[in-house]
């Protein structure tokens, strides 16, 4: 061997071991000019259609407040997609993954309040921030709360206080139906503490698959059927599979019992056709808010996907906005006391206007819409019309938590 060639072997051998030193300080590097967000959702299962809304409306709300940069004080936005599958112990897992392996900065989701109530102290043990969007148990923001969770979606008690602006009169007679767990139990719980005029007589649980309503139905039947007055059943219901509006073909009128609920995803207000003036609250719908968020989300996502937005592209896109307006204001710095601190009482502005992050419980502050639907043929649902518009400071929603 001469010198020559052993003198070139010991410099790239030489240049080898630098780049091998150099590559975990480039790693570095990089993972520093980056800002991490797990996305943890529905991706498939049972609340899939929430889900994916979710996920297109948090991309948009990511691209719409960075100006189509999607960066942040010079720090690139990566979005990691995790799909629960509606199974609180996927979920669980899934997050402890995004904030240990995948070193997540932060994280949003999940779509199912039964996911969500797993995911809680997972953030808690990595100290780190979960967005709520768009689970609604009021439990997530109350006795099971921890100062890691935020939460953009509604919580219950803004529903219940919403819908029971609709529907709490004297002389009214309440059924309620809703799915057997966190999400129906907690929504139901709201809706009889917000009622003050009209009377709960009957409380119909059903598993979230059910597919056959005739049981549960002819039990509402029986509490409501004698009674006086104006006759309601309540539905709260989520997610597919069974369609609780079937009800309605057992003779509802024969007893003079109406059926009301609130908003939905558009697919689900199908059902609403059957049921012209009836009223109710909706978190969202494309065609109510009347501000320059929604007008950018409506003509860009008619642009995108040749169809106006939904429910939970909204809320998606809410979380979106608050993520980046937190992390604008921090600079860029994720440290997560830093971001508690900045997202205590933020205000920001959203498809539904502004939205404000109360101290107590992180729970975003919100309108919400008293609606009657209107038949029009020329869209294949219902059409929640605007009756007013409910300010947030017209509701009394409840701080549940033990802070």
């Amino acid at each position: 061997m001469t010198s020559g060639s052993s003198t070139t072997r010991r410099t790239a051998t030489a240049a080898c071991a630098l780049a091998l030193l150099a590559a975990p300080m480039m790693a570095s590097a990089q993972a520093k000019s980056e800002i991490k967000i797990a996305h943890v959702y529905s991706k498939s299962g049972p609340l899939e259609a929430y889900g994916k809304q979710t996920q297109t409306g948090l991309m948009m709300g990511l691209d719409y407040a960075t100006g189509g940069t999607m960066m942040v004080a010079g720090k690139k936005l990566t979005v990691i997609e995790k799909d629960d599958q509606g199974k609180p112990d996927v979920g669980k897992s899934l997050l402890a993954t995004a904030y240990g392996d995948d070193k997540a900065d932060i994280a949003v989701g999940p779509s199912s309040s039964g996911v969500a109530l797993a995911l809680l102290p997972v953030a808690e043990e990595y100290k780190k921030i979960l967005l709520v969007e768009p689970a609604v148990a009021d439990s997530i923001t109350g006795d099971k709360w921890n100062k890691y969770i935020f939460r953009t979606g509604r919580n219950s008690s803004q529903d219940a206080i919403s819908n029971a602006v609709a529907q709490d009169k004297v002389g009214t007679s309440i059924a309620t139906l809703a799915q057997d767990y966190a999400f129906g139990r907690d929504g139901v719980k709201a809706f009889k503490d917000a009622i003050k005029k009209a009377k709960i007589v009957h409380e119909e649980y059903l598993p979230t698959n059910t597919t056959d309503f005739t049981a549960g139905a002819q039990r509402i039947i029986d509490a409501l059927k004698d009674k006086p007055g104006r006759k309601v059943i309540w539905i709260i219901w989520a997610g597919g599979g069974g369609n609780p509006f079937k009800i309605a073909d057992l003779d509802l009128k024969r007893y003079g019992i109406e059926i009301v609920t609130g908003g939905n995803i558009m697919p689900a207000m199908v059902a609403y056709k059957q049921f012209p003036g009836m009223e109710g609250a909706t978190y969202y719908y494309f065609g109510i808010p009347k501000n320059p968020v929604n007008e950018w989300l409506v003509a860009n996502h008619y642009s995108k996907y040749k169809s106006p937005p939904d429910f939970f592209t909204a809320g998606g896109m809410a979380a979106g906005i608050a993520l980046v307006e937190a992390l604008k204001k921090t600079n860029g710095d994720t440290n997560t006391d830093k971001l508690i601190k900045t997202m205590e009482g933020m205000s920001f502005e959203s498809p539904k206007g502004k939205m404000t992050f109360r101290k107590e419980d992180h729970q975003a502050m919100q309108s919400m819409y008293h609606f009657k639907i209107k038949v029009d043929p020329a869209f294949a649902w219902g059409v929640p019309e605007l009756v007013r518009e409910i300010k947030s400071e017209e509701m009394d929603v409840p701080i549940r938590n033990k802070r």
